[in-house]
């Protein structure tokens, strides 16, 4: 009869898998930013991560996978601190600031998770697509909603279709921050008051 581990040498287990597993995810959002996500290899990433492919497989069924569940863990982050900073706003206006900004600042940030999000995740598979998609619909609701309101009141919103203008904020937004993550000239904070002064006059 097998006799169970004792829980204090289950945890200690846990917690080194959980170490490992967090070692090839950072390896891999290292690489798919730097190197892109084609010319990343799995051998690549357990290189980075001093670990094996077979410690790879453990965690991900496949390089597709690996880039699919950080897509959704990084991402899903960002996009989380972009809601909950646009959500402290006052009004309307300090709302679609507050997003905006918040998104900028975060992306030359975590330039990696943006590069994921904005460059590597286009036309990747219909998996990463779907989950792109997720994402941004996400913030462009929020903004579409905030516009809904502001017609009512603010002469600036009252001829916008709030779900044009939800996905036209970030199509904006994705835009700019991919071009300036790449051509550097430009800080986060004054382009983040440009695209305010567009989308949030």
């Amino acid at each position: 009869m097998a006799v169970a581990a004792p829980a204090g040498a289950q945890q200690r287990r846990a917690a080194r898998v959980d170490r490992r597993r967090q070692r090839v995810a950072d390896a891999a959002l290292h690489l798919f930013a730097v190197q892109g996500y084609n010319v990343t290899s799995v051998d690549d990433i357990a290189a980075r991560s001093k670990t094996s492919k077979s410690a790879f497989y453990e965690f991900f069924k496949s390089k597709e996978d690996c880039f699919r569940e950080l897509l959704l863990q990084e991402g899903g982050a960002l996009i989380h601190d972009v809601l909950e900073a646009a959500a402290s706003g006052h009004d309307h206006h300090e709302r679609l600031r507050r997003g905006i900004s918040r998104f900028v600042v975060s992306s030359f940030e975590r330039s990696a998770v943006a590069r994921l999000l904005i460059v590597e995740s286009v036309g990747l598979s219909a998996a990463v697509d779907q989950v792109r998609h997720e994402l941004q619909s996400r913030f462009a609701d929020a903004v579409a909603e905030e516009v809904r309101h502001a017609m009512l009141h603010d002469p600036f919103y009252a001829n916008k279709d709030p779900q044009v203008f939800g996905r036209a904020v970030v199509g904006a937004v994705n835009d700019a921050v991919g071009y300036f993550l790449t051509h550097p000239g430009v800080d986060a904070d004054s382009l983040a008051a440009s695209l305010c002064r567009i989308f949030a006059p």
